[in-house]
């Protein structure tokens, strides 16, 4: 795994250029800041994976850094550079959270001993750090840093996109079985036939084409976690199994005989009002109670516009490393443009703007007409005739599966039930297809 860089923090110029170097050749990848307050644009810019800080610095000192690290990026190690006079300070820092303190003077081997360290101990932790800028995500991740150690069961509600599983993953990665598996189920994606065997696992020749047996993933999850994403999409027989199995914390392979013992913690997600569902008849009461043990709402990207550059920052260097072009930036027209836009498809539209416009920048610079936002080009419906004038050839799988798709539904006037059957696959399956085309394309399907 890739190393994040450390966060050197020192007002002292020589100094600080000290640390950098002991580090780097040290195989270390490294970014400095002269104050607190640079170490938190560096902060809000890109992800590291340890702050090292000087703890006496004007205009911001390191105590003061501290404080707003811990309240932004739990999880994020962080290391204090103090003198001897001054110990009762580092120490009261301690208690609070910080990771270890460095008396000066100190040779450089410690430093890299203590680099080393907390680099390996927590590179995941630091790598799914959320971005929360906005009021509404810092009391989010507070409240989410403080359930994360327990072993509740947590059920995140939100609109589709807003990171529903980051923050799974987040609060996974600060649990006590942050060192177990992470096991991720998206239940609108799997067929009903193939959901209770995905979930339970089979034994050999439970059904056809069972030519050996195959632990589910409650059993992948044994020691860690299992989120099971989009749990409202799940049909109301297997939820009454996922009850009983949530209850006495025992599995029992489709075709099984024996019970098998889990060691689990569970974590659930929707996009729908799960209480309108318990209302209309299609999601067990009892579950939801079972799942509802801690309920976390993911607001959308909309009701959280601090978020919107520190998001599209990050997300940029994501597609920008991946396209060897680690050294993208926004312009300033172009952050006007993502703060006023309505991101109806909150981060995960976000997510492919930054990809096109990581494609189309031509130089450092990213500009606002890299973007592509608000011209149409997505959102356009194509008519038979300019379809037919056009024809444009489809060759990756996602293209050809949606076109098959949306002849199906033309061919049965719109009706799901028809075009579904017409597939071969449930209407439920098909309402979560047209869900993503519209989400990840902007169009009406």
């Amino acid at each position: 795994m890739k190393r994040l860089p450390v966060l050197v923090v020192e007002d002292d110029a020589d100094l600080r250029e000290a640390l950098v170097d002991t580090l780097e050749l040290s195989g270390f990848s490294v970014v400095e800041a002269s104050d607190g307050e640079t170490a938190l644009d560096v902060l809000r810019r890109e992800p590291v994976g340890l702050v090292v800080s000087d703890a006496q610095m004007q205009p911001m000192d390191g105590y003061t850094l501290f404080t707003h690290v811990k309240d932004r990026y739990p999880g994020l190690p962080f290391v204090l550079m103090t003198a001897y006079g001054v110990i009762e300070r580092a120490i009261e820092l301690l208690r609070a959270g910080a990771s270890h303190y460095l008396l000066k003077p100190f040779e450089p081997q410690r430093l890299i001993d203590e680099v080393e360290r907390f680099l390996l101990d927590a590179p995941e932790v630091a790598a799914e750090s959320m971005v929360a800028e906005s009021p509404a995500m810092k009391q989010i991740v507070s409240v989410a840093s403080r359930v994360a150690p327990s072993d509740a069961s947590v059920l995140i509600t939100g609109p589709s996109g807003a990171g529903k599983e980051v923050l799974a993953r987040f609060m996974h990665q600060h649990s006590r079985r942050k060192d177990g598996p992470f096991v991720a189920v998206n239940c609108a994606a799997i067929p009903d036939n193939l959901l209770e065997s995905t979930l339970f696992g089979h034994e050999k020749g439970a059904f056809t084409g069972a030519a050996t047996a195959l632990p589910g993933k409650f059993e992948q999850a044994q020691g860690g976690t299992i989120l099971l994403d989009e749990v409202t999409e799940m049909p109301l027989p297997l939820q009454a199994k996922l009850l009983r199995v949530l209850q006495e914390r025992e599995v029992e392979r489709v075709g099984g005989l024996k019970t098998i013992k889990l060691n689990i913690r569970v974590l659930a997600t929707s996009n729908r009002d799960i209480q309108a569902e318990v209302a209309a008849g299609r999601f067990r009461e009892d579950l939801y109670f079972r799942l509802n043990v801690f309920p976390l709402n993911l607001p959308g990207l909309a009701a959280r516009p601090e978020d919107i550059l520190p998001l599209a920052r990050k997300l940029l260097r994501k597609h920008g490393d991946a396209m060897d072009k680690p050294r993208l930036v926004l312009g300033s027209d172009a952050e006007r443009e993502l703060t006023a836009y309505s991101w109806g498809g909150n981060i995960r539209e976000l997510d492919n703007v930054m990809q096109r416009a990581a494609i189309l920048a031509a130089g450092a610079e990213v500009s606002a007409a890299d973007l592509m936002l608000n011209v149409g080009l997505f959102a356009k419906t194509v008519t038979a005739p300019e379809a037919a004038q056009e024809a444009p050839q489809e060759t990756d799988m996602r293209s050809v599966e949606k076109r098959h798709i949306l002849d199906a539904l033309a061919a049965t006037g719109g009706a799901k039930k028809l075009a579904a059957e017409r597939l071969g696959i449930s209407e439920r399956t098909l309402r979560y297809k047209l869900q993503r085309y519209r989400e990840e394309d902007g169009e009406s399907v």
